[in-house]
């Protein structure tokens, strides 16, 4: 099992972005959440299976249709509570 903090950066609020990672996120099983930033940035935490949380790197670099993703940086983090992935209310 592995848990990995993302922040996306680029044109990646107003677009769809969160609820792309939730679809995405759901789809592969794994739990977690995505809220958005003041940054202007994307912050997700997911947990699940290694292989199918780098998936989902790898989808949060294509993003959905009219995103813009300029960089992803990963990290290691805790796992979230729960099994479900949900979108947090931003931080602002």
């Amino acid at each position: 099992m592995a848990s990995k903090r993302f922040v996306v950066s680029g044109r990646v609020q107003g677009v769809g972005f969160r609820y792309f990672v939730v679809r995405e996120a759901e789809s592969l099983g794994l739990s977690g959440w995505v809220r958005n930033l003041p940054t202007g940035d994307v912050e997700v935490v997911a947990a699940g299976e290694r292989a199918l949380v780098e998936l989902l790197e790898s989808r949060l670099w294509r993003g959905p249709p009219h995103a813009r993703v300029a960089h992803v940086d990963a990290s290691e983090a805790e796992a979230p509570e729960g099994k479900e992935f949900r979108v947090l209310p931003s931080r602002w």
